[in-house]
């Protein structure tokens, strides 16, 4: 029996394909899963009870998920010595659709930061953010529900890509003499050392995501957000790319703003670029003037947190990593080690990033019974501590019975 990590993979499952660029998806996808470091365990128990009942609601056993457990994190390395063994990846390439809870980044050499590691290994090029406002949760802001965007981010590139060297290594010494002396460039010599690689390959490739998933959502705009008034050659080209792509093959369906200003023609879709801090007051101050973000990856990182905060908080936000072959879908908060096994944390970040998992797939019946699931049940203020200490009149309820009032709450006839 074919297996990773010594661990035999479902003979009741199959997996999903990726042909021509789609992915096709059977009717029991076999689907790797890491449950995650610290709460981990707990989130993820409580939200594969709610998408295995959403897919049983939707569909009445007609289609099924054949989940299988891969290894990240503490568990691969208390298991394998290894923080993310190489079987967890050639299973995802083999499934090529994953579910993740929130991993430890190890301490010390080896790995920074495992998410970052799966991504580049895996070139998930877009990390896709939907942050949007959940009726009845606590939130700074007077009107959160004017905030409804979805952020593009580059996944690959920028100064995560990891090209750095340490102040007072000889590496650091030999790029600040290069610099210094064949570049004519003046850096002081005690210090550290980082690279901004971004190319147009994938500023193209994450904007081009970015537009198609307006246009077949029926999103009003798409903005690039960049800093290239100081950064001109790295993310003021992201900016003159991303306007060039629309050019070169979305011509017949977008207009900029420079063409039209704020009249947009029937049926176009707005392409518009802002200065990424004057895009941070933009969504506090006029939010409802946004619909989709396209960014470079460390002002995507800033801004989805921060956008992320105006809602509620990353407990109420789901992410997606996806590439042409692979997606991995993950819950974007930490691992809160000091509440894991306590049955206590808010689930809600994992079980969102299940509900975009299943609209990816196509099995948009299961999305939307997750959806009204939990929008109804925050509306009845029965939530987990987190949301319990700043709603007044709230019950609160352990994570187990968050997932379970989200299922009593699910209601759509099954899909014919």
């Amino acid at each position: 029996m074919e297996s990773y990590n010594d661990h035999p993979i479902p003979e009741d499952g199959q997996a999903i394909q990726v042909r021509d660029g789609k992915f096709h998806v059977p009717d029991n996808p076999i689907l790797p899963f890491i449950e995650g470091d610290g709460t981990g365990p707990d989130i993820w128990k409580a939200a594969r009870i709610v998408f295995d009942a959403a897919i049983k609601q939707a569909y009445g056993g007609r289609r099924c998920v054949v989940w299988y457990e891969v290894f990240a994190g503490e568990k691969a390395h208390n298991r394998f010595d290894n923080w993310l063994p190489q079987g967890t990846l050639d299973a995802i390439q083999k499934f090529h659709i994953a579910i993740k809870g929130p991993l430890t980044t190890p301490v010390g050499g080896g790995i920074r930061s495992l998410n970052v590691t799966l991504r580049q290994l895996l070139d998930l090029y877009v990390c896709m953010r939907p942050v949007r406002y959940y009726a009845g949760v606590p939130s700074p802001m007077q009107h959160p529900e004017r905030l409804d965007v979805v952020i593009f981010r580059e996944n690959t590139e920028d100064l995560y890509a990891g090209i750095e060297w340490q102040q007072g290594t000889p590496e650091a010494k030999k790029v600040i003499d290069f610099f210094c002396q064949e570049m004519g460039k003046k850096i002081r010599a005690d210090s550290g050392i980082g690279i901004k690689p971004i190319s147009v390959t994938g500023s193209k490739r994450l904007v081009r995501r970015a537009i198609q998933y307006a246009l077949e959502n029926g999103r009003r705009s798409v903005t690039f957000v960049h800093k290239g008034n100081i950064m001109k050659f790295t993310e003021g080209a992201f900016r003159d790319w991303g306007y060039e792509l629309v050019k070169e093959e979305f011509s017949g369906t977008c207009v900029t703003e420079t063409e039209v200003g704020t009249e947009v023609p029937p049926g176009k879709l707005l392409i518009k670029d802002r200065i990424a801090d004057s895009m941070f007051q933009q969504v506090l101050l006029r939010p409802d003037e946004y619909d989709v973000l396209a960014t470079p990856n460390l002002n995507g990182d800033y801004l989805s947190d921060a956008c992320a905060a105006q809602v509620g908080g990353l407990g109420m936000a789901p992410s997606a990593n996806i590439g042409d072959e692979y997606a991995v879908f993950e819950a974007t908060h930490g691992t809160a080690p000091k509440y894991a096994g306590q049955d206590v944390v808010n689930p809600s970040s994992l079980i969102l990033c299940g509900s975009m998992m299943f609209h990816f797939m196509g099995w948009k019946e299961v999305s939307q019974l997750i959806e009204t699931g939990i929008s109804k049940t925050i509306r009845q203020k029965r939530v987990t501590y987190d949301l319990h200490r700043q709603m007044e009149g709230a019950v609160k309820v352990k994570t187990s019975e968050f997932a379970a009032a989200i299922v009593g709450n699910m209601a759509l006839p099954a899909a014919a």
